[in-house]
């Protein structure tokens, strides 16, 4: 280690530090004596002699203070080295830290560039691979098609044209495929199994599963290939009608169909696609005209409120947590009534008289209130449009009061006019809670969380809803053990009167319901 000399740095330490002892001394060294004399010989010889001892005593005290001064500045300039020293010693460790952080840093980066690039070279190492694997692909596949086509080409030639065009109809499977076993299909498929158990399968007689498998031939048949022959319509329809019916996991569906576990869920897809493209606007349909005419008057008849269309509800369908706006889905009274982390989508229906639904709104986050889903909802702008004009959808207490949703009374202490409309209002919301009681009990892939992804749920429930409809026009009956019972929270919204005029009207219909004997007696 370097050092400096000691003057140099001691001095700066001696002006501040001792300067007080060293003057000290040096003005006691340099103080003239207290009276001169003014001659040896004019001093008596006692007095000369008094003078002399005291003359060399202060000259020993003069040199004992000069050495003493000697060695304070002496301490101090060791004091002053150690101090410096230590100071370099510091900035000499602060320097060797930054160099070590230094290196550190460089070794980083160059150990990251080089499994970056390590990387790099097994993504391009595997894209060879499958390039190559698909050449592989590619170059048998057309080996077999070249020599199916020889051998057709040698068995046309022997057997004769006749044997050639009866052969051509139908290809065998050749490549690819591997062999499963499709008894319990093949079973169901067959004309001779019982009615009861395919309704019991499928949820539908078998008269409403053709119907369907003829209305969606043309979107979901395949034509069969050289390499493989293509899976009929109707087990297509039925892969996918057994998987919303039961909610079975696509291992299950895969082993009970003799198919794979890819296809399985890519079927289900695209007959859901199916469904909801071509089935939808068929069977889930506004009224209008004669049709509102007949659900008003049923309506009517049920519960004395005039001029109703529809009963409307808001349910929700619990999914995976999602990878994006979780929160967004995080369904808080599901989870704290149930001490289970719950998420949810939800789905807002209107049914007429009959339990069909008329509008459904899909998809919306299931910690969105019953009002916000209404307010987003097509419904909702149809109405803002004009077109609900002198007609009532009756909504839970969930929902507000407007000028066409009419809702039952929330607030405290009720009269019996109100205890009356509430509950006339209630027999008709009961028709849509038993609606979606059905829904979800036929259909029992909505009664827990699917592996189908969120932007492809909607399309699934979507599907769900128009077979809702298909079955509940043809009258099909549900089994007992296949009932459900809803736990839906309703939340009274903070604005739950909206328009002035609607709550005039309500004042209205609760009093003519009292007054004109149409009021039941169960508030009583």
């Amino acid at each position: 280690m370097n050092s400096f000399p000691a003057a140099a740095t001691t001095q700066p330490l001696l002006e501040d530090d001792f300067s007080f002892y060293i003057s000290f001394f040096q003005d006691d060294s340099a103080a003239p004596p207290a009276s001169p004399p003014t001659s040896i010989s004019d001093m008596p010889k006692g007095r000369r002699r008094r003078e002399a001892g005291a003359s060399a005593s202060g000259e020993e005290r003069r040199k004992k203070r000069k050495s003493i001064a000697n060695l304070l500045t002496s301490i101090a300039a060791i004091d002053a080295q150690d101090e410096s020293e230590r100071r370099e010693s510091d900035e000499d460790s602060r320097r060797e830290l930054s160099l070590l952080e230094e290196n550190h840093h460089r070794k980083a980066e160059v150990m990251l560039d080089y499994y970056s690039r390590l990387e790099d070279n097994f993504s391009a190492l595997d894209d060879d691979a499958d390039t190559l694997r698909s050449k592989r692909v590619r170059v048998a596949a057309s080996a077999v098609a070249a020599a199916a086509a020889a051998a057709s080409a040698s068995v046309e030639n022997d057997a004769g044209p006749a044997t050639s065009a009866a052969g051509s109809g139908h290809q065998q499977r050749r490549l690819w495929v591997k062999d499963r076993s499709r008894a319990w299909w093949d079973q169901c498929n067959n004309p001779d199994f019982p009615e009861a158990e395919f309704r019991r399968a499928f949820r539908m007689g078998r008269a409403t599963f053709d119907l369907i498998c003829d209305e969606l031939g043309s979107a979901v048949a395949k034509e069969d290939t050289m390499l493989r022959a293509a899976i009929p319509v109707r087990q297509r329809v039925a892969v996918c009608i057994w998987r919303l019916a039961t909610g079975e996991p696509l291992r299950l569906v895969s082993k009970r169909f003799g198919l794979g576990i890819s296809t399985c869920h890519k079927l289900v897809l695209e007959v859901c696609t199916a469904i909801k493209t071509l089935l939808m606007p068929k069977f889930v349909q506004w009224p209008d005209g004669a049709a509102a005419a007949e659900a008003k008057s049923h309506f009517e008849a049920a519960s004395g409120i005039p001029n109703v269309i529809g009963s409307m509800y808001t349910t929700h369908i619990p999914i995976i947590a999602p990878k994006i706006s979780v929160a967004a889905y995080f369904n808080r009274r599901h989870t704290e009534r149930n001490q289970k982390t719950s998420y949810s989508i939800t789905v807002q229906g209107v049914v007429n008289p009959d339990g069909v639904f008329t509008d459904v709104c899909i998809g919306w986050p299931g910690s969105m209130p019953d009002d916000k889903v209404l307010e987003q909802s097509a419904l909702h702008q149809r109405a803002a449009a004009g077109m609900l004009k002198n007609t009532w959808i009756v909504g839970s207490s969930g929902y507000p009061l407007m000028d066409w949703v009419l809702v039952p009374y929330t607030h405290q202490n009720l009269t019996w006019t109100q205890h009356a409309f509430n509950e006339k209002i209630g027999e008709v919301q009961r028709i849509a809670r038993e609606a979606f009681a059905r829904l979800k009990g036929r259909w029992t892939c909505l009664q827990k969380r699917t592996e189908v992804k969120l932007q492809d749920l909607p399309v699934v429930i979507g599907a769900c809803c128009v077979l809702h409809n298909i079955c509940e026009l043809r009258k099909e009956e549900m089994e007992p053990d296949l009932k459900y019972e809803l736990v839906d929270d309703e939340m009274v919204p903070e604005n739950s009167i909206r328009s002035v005029s609607a709550s005039q009207a309500r004042d209205n219909i609760a009093h003519n319901l009292l007054h004109h004997g149409l009021a039941g007696t169960a508030f009583f």
